[in-house]
């Protein structure tokens, strides 16, 4: 249930759909006569499409994220390395086969790349496919096969194909690896998903090292506008409302033990 309403929120709080839906309620409203009720519906939407597409205020949400876990030294030795889903184009690569992949791909860059550097490190790939509507392949399905292209062997990986979202990426991941005493973990995700990534992993009771990748801020953007272009900046825009929303729905379920997780707890 939890994962059905976080979606239907989802889409109804993104900027892009917020702002074709405040336009719809502006436009009836007009249509109605409500003058007033129409005008400021038609200004919020342009605000939010504005903002979100046009400011750099999408990087200044995100980049403190993206900042709040750096990658540690790493030991001699590594037992595993998990890997979360997120990176894939599930739909096309459902359709088409093969693993195309979008912008949080460096995950599985990064996971083959450690791979090389740690060979006897086990590596779990946890990732359903999370869409509501369009059906899509697995992250983990995909995984195995890119990884395969990479020279990773097939013995070495452990695909958790279920999840949906990263509460369950957690969860599912710590019931089929069950870590033993001792034993030394790499989680791998995008940067801006590590505080929300690393307070499920803890609740769950599995100790990881963190490993951020895919940046999608440089950390001098400053307060501006058209500091990027409007696409991009809608889709950070997007992508940091998302995760601060997740972390809040996740604190206020009692999902996270800190609103904002950090290095120290």
């Amino acid at each position: 249930m939890f994962f059905y309403l976080s979606s239907l929120f989802w889409f109804l709080a993104q900027p892009l759909n917020l702002a074709g839906l405040l336009l719809l309620a502006g436009l009836a409203a007009m249509r109605f006569g409500r003058r007033g009720l129409a005008t400021a519906a038609l200004a919020a939407s342009f605000l939010v499409l504005g903002v979100s597409a046009w400011t750099s205020a999408g990087a200044l949400m995100l980049n403190p994220l993206e900042e709040r876990f750096t990658r540690p030294a790493l030991p001699s030795r590594i037992d595993g390395i998990i890997v979360l889903g997120g990176g894939f184009e599930g739909a096309v690569n459902l359709a088409r086969g093969g693993y195309e992949l979008n912008g949080g791909g460096d995950r599985f860059v990064e996971a083959a790349v450690l791979a090389r550097r740690f060979p006897e490190a086990r590596i779990v790939v946890s990732g359903g496919s999370g869409a509501v509507v369009l059906r899509g392949k697995a992250d983990a399905d995909t995984a195995s096969d890119l990884l395969g292209a990479l020279g990773v062997a097939a013995e070495r990986l452990v695909l958790e194909n279920r999840s949906r979202n990263t509460y369950e990426n957690a969860e599912f991941t710590s019931a089929l690896v069950r870590q033993k005493p001792g034993e030394i973990w790499l989680l791998v995700t995008s940067a801006f998903h590590m505080p929300r990534a690393m307070g499920l992993f803890r609740k769950a009771g599995f100790a990881v090292l963190p490993w951020p990748t895919d940046y999608r801020t440089s950390g001098r953007e400053g307060v501006g506008i058209f500091r990027d272009v409007p696409v991009d900046a809608l889709q950070t825009t997007t992508i940091a409302l998302r995760e601060w929303i997740g972390l809040t729905a996740y604190f206020l379920t009692g999902r996270i033990d800190r609103l904002l997780p950090g290095p120290a707890g």
